[in-house]
């Protein structure tokens, strides 16, 4: 990347935490500035239309409209914006249609820094990339292949898997707290391995520790997923 020369991000997320998490992780990566933060699509549509974006760290579920109805809109409007769509959903069709819509990476919530990072830099391999002419299949494979190259989640403690989250985490609801000991007995893990991942889902803020108060003996932590780190 020449001197001088910035990818100027927009990140939307309508959870204040998860705004605030995101927006730091993208301006650890050199080459990156945030240049605006939106907690609804009419307010990243507004952002799109008064400044220059080049990449935009885009929620799927907001208040508003979805994120994909956000991505929608930018392209009828002619926002040329590259787009790295941010959601908890595992649902293939969510996926598609950002593909269809012009979303150039994708994100799955619960997510460490070290993911973020990594989708940055290769991100930014893609632009800094510059192959002369573009004169045989070869020369785009390359390109694309600087965007899509593969994340190694070093960015996660030791001791916690992408799998293992992954369980835990969908195990978890807003509306009702779990004790490690019903997390383990759903999952299949041991209560010991349970807390470990549920502690880091509560200091990632993905996760809310509460005392559950019992007739008789010590009060236990339950664990609730919060509902605006889980959209």
């Amino acid at each position: 990347m020449s001197d001088g020369l910035v990818i100027r991000t927009l990140v939307v997320d309508d959870d204040p935490i998860a705004l605030d998490a995101h927006a730091a992780y993208v301006e650890r990566v050199r080459g990156f500035a945030v240049v605006g933060r939106a907690a609804t699509g009419t307010a990243a549509l507004r952002a799109l239309a008064i400044r220059p974006v080049d990449l935009v760290l885009l929620d799927v579920h907001l208040p508003d409209m979805s994120g994909l109805d956000v991505l929608r809109r930018m392209r009828a409007a002619g926002h040329a914006s590259d787009v790295i769509m941010v959601t908890r959903a595992r649902d293939l069709e969510v996926v598609r249609a950002a593909v269809a819509f012009g979303a150039t990476q994708y994100l799955m919530k619960p997510f460490p820094a070290g993911v973020v990072r990594a989708k940055l830099e290769s991100y930014l391999a893609y632009r800094e990339r510059d192959p002369g002419p573009l004169v045989a299949q070869s020369d785009v494979d390359g390109l694309l292949d600087a965007l899509r190259a593969p994340v190694v989640e070093s960015g996660l403690p030791k001791g916690i898997s992408r799998e293992s989250l992954d369980q835990v985490s969908a195990v978890l609801v807003p509306d009702a707290g779990r004790t490690a000991v019903e997390v383990a007995d759903l999952v299949g893990v041991s209560r010991v391995t349970a807390r470990r991942y549920l502690e880091h889902l509560a200091d990632t803020g993905l996760a809310e520790r509460a005392l559950r108060y019992g007739t008789t003996g010590r009060p236990q932590v339950e664990y609730t997923w919060r509902p605006q780190g889980g959209t």
